[in-house]
């Protein structure tokens, strides 16, 4: 099988298992001709309870919204949703700041010398919300539960890996040669870690790596 060049990768740039997966890809994209395409899912709006409002339904919600900032990026350049996403990981994950309130994304659009207003203009415009919207149920047409989410070009999509402690150099390559070599197997639909999992909202609620059709 020859190895994917090219990647969608669903996030929540609330949850830390997807920004160490976003950290391991880049490097593996640093090493290897990878395209990497952010994409968006919502553990918001997923882990939501019944009765509860949807994350769209308030005037501003946390990952949501961070999502619709990323969106009108993504529209301009993926470099630019790239260098967003980082930000906000670096800062919600790392520094242990509030990246989801708005002044705190208003300066992290600065610090990449884009322009504050771009956040009142993505919440402003609707079809941000459309965007993120549909990211968001191509996950979950697939069976898909939690970040990140992985889909390819031959239409296989997996879940994970959920890192705590992503590898670097040569060992994050060899990692992405295991990940993508379970496409070669797609009735394989389990193989983990036998300890109990660590439980958070963001992490999934079932053990399920691959998420392709049939496989709920």
């Amino acid at each position: 099988m020859t190895e994917p060049t090219e990647v969608d990768v669903h996030v929540d740039p609330m949850c830390p298992f997807a920004y160490q997966a976003a950290r391991w890809l880049r490097a593996v994209r640093a090493q290897a001709p990878v395209t990497l395409n952010w994409r968006f899912f919502s553990l918001e709006e997923i882990n939501r309870a019944e009765g509860k409002k949807h994350p769209w339904q308030r005037e501003w919600s946390y990952g949501w919204s961070l999502m619709r900032i990323g969106a009108l990026l993504r529209r301009q350049d993926m470099a630019l949703l790239d260098a967003w996403y980082d930000a906000v990981g670096r800062a919600l994950h790392e520094r242990g700041e509030k990246p989801h309130e708005r002044d705190t994304a208003r300066s992290l659009l600065t610090g990449l010398g884009l322009d504050a207003g771009i956040l009142d203009r993505a919440i402003a415009d609707p079809s941000t919300h459309q965007d993120v919207y549909a990211d968001h149920e191509r996950v979950v047409a697939a069976g898909g539960f939690g970040v990140p989410t992985l889909f390819f070009a031959d239409g296989q999509c997996l879940f994970g890996p959920v890192l705590v402690d992503p590898p670097t150099g040569p060992a994050a390559l060899r990692l992405w040669q295991v990940v993508t070599g379970a496409l070669e197997f797609p009735t394989c639909t389990s193989c983990s870690d036998p300890r109990p999992a660590v439980t958070t909202r963001s992490s999934p609620r079932r053990s399920n790596p691959i998420c392709g059709a049939g496989t709920g």
